[in-house]
């Protein structure tokens, strides 16, 4: 039975203690006739209280109200069913969940709780979007990123109060660094239990500090605040959102169970016919327009030099064109999509004759940003143009060298179109020729198993309508260095802050939200940090390959002067650890090939079932870092 007084002895002794504070407050009762009220005026205050003899309704003291002008005194016992608290917190947050739908979310990512039931309850309920479930919240938040890389649209994270909003950080700092739209719905204690001992609950709001693009700290579901309030507040957030988190922090008091009553109704009925619509309540204003800059026709007749950073694949095979037909050198980073015309970049820019030839630059235009290559940004660092212009649709600084030049926030594909090129004759000479030479003598060394040979032949194995994830740390420079990779062919990386953990969930994130053919390819500790992300991985819509690199770990730093005597047991922590047990519990396809025969075998098995496959590629620890500076003294002397 559903009632606070279950039995008449509960029922009496509830009563009883409205009456015990009557008499503390000096205020005795007098029944009267009709057993239904019992008042009484000493000293000009008056004590009510009211009761249902339908057992069935909770009842609870709601308010000791005090009038100064007479000083009357009400306590008053209300049937919950006139205020469920569960109620509303669900309806509370199904307006929060609409609001969402209104700015493009489709995607929303759950992991267990109970305080924050009202909010997943209200998205299971919301049958514009796609569900996905995770019991790690620092893997949800990275699924999240996955999907919002992939998809271009914000991607909304549910979890639950504690420790469990703490895990959001990584992804959320990324994102920011990035340009994904992440909103994270993280549920809390109500005000009352925070700093005063209450199990899972810390201090939310602000948590996040300047990360998030945009915070909000909502009270306590109330009908005395409006929906309209609710709506628009959200409204304002996610429509002037451009990239980066928005933190909207939901404290919910208890019951957070409960079947749904009427509780409510008229509140949410005050948004009218937005429950019909699929505009926001709050129509933000566009974002201002790229601007043409007056004088790029002057600029274009000079000699130039295209930086290609992180773009979109459509992006890239236009920077590719644009500097061709300019005749300018494009100089392209892995996470570019332009087929990186002038191969192994990261190769002959340490060779001299580069360095002087591009010396002769009097404009360098950086479209994207995220540089990966050592050399690269030691030549961005040093070079001095007349002019340095920087492209990007992020928002902020993007010069750590802090050129003399231009900003431009712009849409790199609108930006072109504003800025056409004009045909003119390649200027550099030597550059060409030793691009084609460092690709020579990388592939002079492709027959070794290996782990740079790996990263020359990815092109090779990349699956057809696919799209490919690399990792960081020493995996991604690999590939940067020592591989061309098709123009237009879709690569994605956190390359924000380039941590190694969540990899393995946003390469699960970017699978789902497109469902191609994906080949991701991580180090060994990358794989172990985020390892219960092979969990993700059962749930697949089209064949994903998981290439994990065993280089015994951390071997990026063989490629620093870091000191030998502790070397191995300060940085480079090998584990001497397989996966094939790990790819078992999840019940994943595993192999473990020897050879480049073995490998590609496995690999055209993979591309025609939907399903993970992980290949372990076991290499000496540390032939990939010695293969990248062999051939960096190599092509620095040619």
């Amino acid at each position: 039975m559903n009632s606070a007084f279950p039995c008449a002895q509960q029922k009496s002794a509830a009563i009883s203690c409205g009456y015990m504070l009557a008499q503390a407050l000096s205020v005795v009762p007098t029944p009267s006739k009709s057993g239904r009220k019992s008042t009484t005026k000493r000293q000009g205050c008056v004590l009510y209280y009211k009761w249902n003899s339908n057992e069935s309704h909770h009842y609870r003291f709601i308010s000791i109200i005090y009038f100064c002008s007479s000083l009357y005194l009400a306590a008053i016992l209300i049937p919950d069913k006139l205020m469920s608290v569960s109620a509303f917190n669900r309806r509370w947050a199904a307006v929060i969940l609409e609001a969402l739908t209104r700015h493009g979310v489709r995607h929303i990512c759950i992991a267990p709780g109970s305080r924050s039931t009202p909010l997943t309850l209200a998205a299971a309920e919301n049958s514009a979007f796609i569900h996905h479930t995770h019991f790690d919240e620092r893997g949800l938040g990275h699924l999240a990123l996955g999907l919002a890389k992939v998809s271009k649209q914000p991607v909304a994270v549910i979890v639950t109060s504690g420790t469990a909003v703490a895990n959001l950080y990584p992804a959320l700092i990324e994102a920011g660094l990035t340009g994904e739209k992440l909103i994270l719905l993280t549920a809390d204690r109500p005000p009352e239990l925070i700093d005063c001992g209450a199990n899972q609950a810390i201090r939310q709001p602000g948590m996040f500090a300047s990360h998030p693009t945009h915070s909000i700290s909502l009270p306590r579901p109330t009908q005395d605040i409006p929906a309209r309030w609710l709506v628009s507040t959200i409204d304002h957030a996610l429509g002037t959102l451009h990239a980066g988190g928005v933190h909207i922090n939901c404290p919910f008091a208890e019951p957070l169970y409960g079947e749904m009553d009427d509780t409510g109704i008229s509140w949410q009925q005050r948004l009218g016919d937005w429950w019909q619509d699929d505009k926001p309540w709050l129509r933000e204003a566009p974002r201002r327009e790229s601007e043409k800059q007056r004088d790029w026709f002057f600029w274009r007749q000079k000699r130039g030099v295209v930086v290609a950073g992180r773009m979109s694949a459509e992006e890239g095979k236009k920077v590719a064109l644009w500097a061709q037909t300019l005749g300018w050198p494009l100089i392209g980073d892995v996470l570019s999509q332009t087929g990186q015309p002038l191969p192994c970049a990261d190769l002959w820019l340490g060779n001299a004759k580069a360095t002087s030839e591009l010396q002769q630059a009097q404009i360098v235009v950086q479209l994207g940003s995220s540089l990966t290559g050592k050399r690269l940004l030691q030549w961005q660092a040093s070079c001095e143009p007349e002019e340095y212009w920087i492209v990007d649709d992020i928002e902020g600084r993007l010069d750590p060298a802090h050129h003399r030049g231009r900003r431009l926030i712009a849409n790199i594909a609108d930006w072109l179109e504003l800025h056409p090129a004009e045909k003119r004759q390649p200027w550099c000479v030597e550059i060409p020729r030793l691009a084609e030479q460092a690709m020579q003598a990388v592939i002079a060394r492709r027959d070794a198993f290996g782990e740079a040979q790996l990263a020359h032949r990815i092109s090779d194995y990349l699956p057809e309508q696919g799209q490919l994830f690399v990792g960081n740390s020493l995996v991604v420079r690999l590939i940067d260095a020592l591989s061309q990779l098709p123009a237009g062919y879709p690569v994605y990386s956190n390359r924000g802050a380039s941590g190694i953990d969540g990899l393995l969930s946003t390469a699960a994130g970017v699978q789902r939200a497109s469902g191609k053919p994906t080949l991701a390819i991580v180090g060994d500790l990358s794989a172990l940090y985020d390892l219960n992300a092979l969990a993700l991985l059962r749930q697949v819509s089209a064949p994903l390959v998981l290439i994990v690199v065993n280089n015994n770990g951390g071997q990026i730093f063989s490629l620093l002067p870091t000191p030998k005597s502790e070397r191995e047991r300060f940085y480079l922590m090998p584990q001497n650890v397989h996966f094939e047990h790990a790819a078992a519990m999840f019940e994943l396809k595993y192999h473990r090939p020897q050879n480049w025969q073995e490998l590609e075998t496995t690999l055209v098995d993979a591309w025609r079932t939907p399903t993970t496959t992980v290949i372990e590629m076991v290499v000496n620890d540390t032939d990939g870092a010695q293969t990248l500076q062999q051939l960096l003294a190599q092509v620095s002397h040619l």
